[in-house]
């Protein structure tokens, strides 16, 4: 990947276009989550109901913290798992009802790939819902994925080979007792222990 691709990406972020970048699981789609009509078109072209809320990727602890609240539990799980397959999900500040879908809570993750973090770092939080139409597999490479949708969907696609690894676990730290919602890459007893020894 070249800084000629990340440019490209950022340019397109920035007018409010749609990409597909790498993460360290599979290809997703991002979008600037400030940005309302951005994160509308999200759902319109994967066909995703509006009641499903998208994720946050962010490539730091200070990003993350400014959309989530944060305490020293939830650190702790940051330290030993991220960046990586982990999803946190955490009480939301300053983030739309349109991406957590009316919700008080929001998943976040800060993805263990070189380029998204990259990415993320220039120009700060974006959707990470995979890149594909809801309720289908998310193909694992680019020339696959962008069969799926129009030429106007999506802008820049962010080439990183074959992606196919596990979706992330999910893990949710709103409540007393943390609650595995999704097995991935990460185990629950892996998530048990952190959490037991931390």
């Amino acid at each position: 990947m070249s800084n000629q691709d990340l440019s490209k990406a950022f340019s397109a972020l920035s007018n409010g276009e749609l990409i597909v970048y790498p993460t360290d699981t599979l290809y997703g789609i991002g979008a600037d989550i400030f940005n309302k009509k951005s994160v509308e078109k999200v759902f319109e072209i994967k066909k995703r109901s509006f009641d499903k809320p998208i994720s946050v990727a962010v490539s730091c602890i200070e990003d993350l913290e400014k959309i989530a609240f944060v305490d020293g539990r939830v650190k702790k799980i940051i330290d030993i798992f991220l960046p990586g397959s982990l999803t946190l999900v955490l009480k939301k500040k300053n983030i739309s009802d349109l991406i957590t879908s009316g919700l008080d809570n929001v998943a976040i993750r800060i993805p263990d790939n070189k380029i998204a973090l990259e990415l993320l770092s220039m120009f700060g939080p974006l959707t990470c819902t995979s890149a594909n139409i809801s309720g289908q597999k998310t193909p694992s490479v680019i020339s696959t994925i962008n069969m799926q949708f129009k030429p106007q969907d999506i802008s820049v696609y962010i080439d990183d080979g074959i992606l196919a690894g596990k979706s992330s676990t999910i893990l949710d730290l709103t409540c007393k007792k943390p609650k595995i919602l999704r097995q991935g890459e990460i185990t629950k007893e892996e998530v048990t222990d952190a959490i037991k020894n931390g």
